[in-house]
């Protein structure tokens, strides 16, 4: 254990303990690119709920000429149906990347009508959080949640991966408690919950193979990892679409 060191050394988590203050993602975040956003939009499956608060223009039209006075029409607004469950990394060696991931997390926030969220650490284990200090009294968990969202939801996993590959393969690795199941236990049973899922990296692509926690990850999900850039990000929403 390193106790008050402001950084970890190696960009990877092991058991080391310094005071942070948290805070939530903030969802209001102004993009400093609307790229992301942009990219989000390949993810789409338009369906139309909700009041009758659209102006239905060709059926207004239509109903006008049929009988000879001005019959306005109107339908439900086409809303994106697509239903999004994402997992966030925070802590750790995800804290350089905050700015990123709040980037992604507010254009998803913006896009998806349908969007679920939870934090977790490092590897998904038994339980996740709905707020980002990860109280212990307040984790939920991950049985519920997998018994909660049905397989139409898309699964995306944000985080580096970045960690001892204990954290990923054996029980009792997890660095900030006991964990009797190894976290890819948990991250199989996300998988075979949610077919269709993804993980975006926020580290370089380039640097993946020099992390064994990454292969090992990325190997879980079947090389369903891509990076947090535009062209990852849009091969991702790709591959969620189909």
């Amino acid at each position: 254990m390193r106790i008050g060191q402001d950084k970890s050394r190696h960009q990877r988590a092991v058991k080391v303990w310094d005071k942070r203050e948290f805070k939530n993602l903030d969802d209001s975040v102004e993009l400093g690119t609307r790229n992301i956003k942009v990219a989000l939009k390949r993810l789409r499956n338009w369906a139309r709920d909700g009041a009758h608060d659209e102006l239905d223009l060709d059926g207004t039209i239509r109903a006008t000429a049929e009988n000879g006075y001005l019959d306005v029409k109107t339908r439900p607004e086409r809303r994106n149906a697509v239903k999004v469950l994402l997992f966030l990394d925070v802590g750790g060696s995800m804290d350089p990347h905050i700015k990123v991931v709040e980037e992604l997390f507010s254009a998803a926030r913006a896009e998806f009508k349908h969007l679920e969220y939870y934090y977790f650490h490092n590897c998904l284990y038994e339980g996740v959080w709905r707020d980002n200090s990860r109280r212990w009294n307040a984790q939920t968990p991950t049985w519920e949640v997998l018994r909660t969202y049905g397989p139409d939801y898309k699964c995306i996993f944000v985080g580096d991966a970045s960690m001892s590959p204990y954290e990923v393969a054996y029980p009792g690795g997890a660095n900030e408690h006991w964990n009797e199941e190894a976290g890819q236990v948990w991250l199989h049973r996300a998988r075979e919950q949610w077919p269709n899922h993804l993980w975006i990296n926020p580290l370089p692509e380039k640097h993946w193979r020099y992390t064994q926690s990454v292969q090992m990850i990325s190997d879980v999900f079947q090389g369903r990892m891509v990076p947090m850039t535009l062209d990852g990000i849009d091969r991702g929403m790709r591959d969620l679409g189909r």
